[in-house]
């Protein structure tokens, strides 16, 4: 509800609306021949949520880390993105080296650092070497874990993640490559 009132998330748990529901399932129709072998989620609701709808049902292991959890803004949480703290939205969307973490919030780079440690321990665990993974985050956590696979040193990568895309990433011998990128389900449905 919040994206539709152009208020900033970030660390608030909010719930999807019936639009978040039905992109999350129709993005779950369209993946519901993956075989996943188990899920991992922020704890936001809404992330949670997602990933249940994507899995539809299915009893594949879901487990919450809050290392993928969204950007926490702090202060500016609950904040409309052209309202007082519109400077700072404006270089978090369009100029993140000059972004600084707001009071009680965090920094990109702190972002970075928590989904690396997320990412460096998932891909170098034994039992996940051969496993299909979904993984349930948000648009800036998604896009720090993806920093591990993008090599161009551009955050967003061209622009912030459409709500429910999906991005599928291949790690063989310990090289990861990106086969999709910000891949949308339920556009024209």
């Amino acid at each position: 509800m919040w994206n539709a009132l152009r208020k900033v998330q970030g660390a608030t748990d909010i719930e999807l609306n019936e639009k978040g529901i039905a992109y999350a399932r129709l993005t779950g129709e369209a993946l519901a021949q993956v075989s996943f072998d188990l899920a991992f989620s922020s704890p936001l609701k809404r992330a949670v949520d997602t990933a249940r709808y994507v899995l539809n049902g299915r009893e594949v292991p879901l487990y919450t880390d809050k290392r993928i959890q969204e950007i926490s803004f702090g202060i500016m949480e609950g904040t409309q993105i052209d309202g007082p703290f519109k400077r700072e939205f404006d270089y978090f969307f369009h100029d993140t080296k000059k972004y600084t973490a707001p009071e009680g919030g965090e920094s990109i780079e702190d972002v970075c650092r928590r989904t690396r440690d997320f990412w460096e321990e998932l891909t170098g665990t034994e039992r996940f070497q051969n496993a299909t993974i979904l993984i349930a985050t948000h648009g800036c956590a998604g896009r720090a874990l993806l920093q591990s696979v993008y090599k161009d040193g551009d955050f967003w990568h061209g622009c912030v993640p459409p709500n429910c895309c999906v991005n599928i990433v291949e790690v063989k011998n310990g090289e990861a490559r990106l086969l999709a990128e910000d891949k949308i389900y339920y556009k024209n449905r």
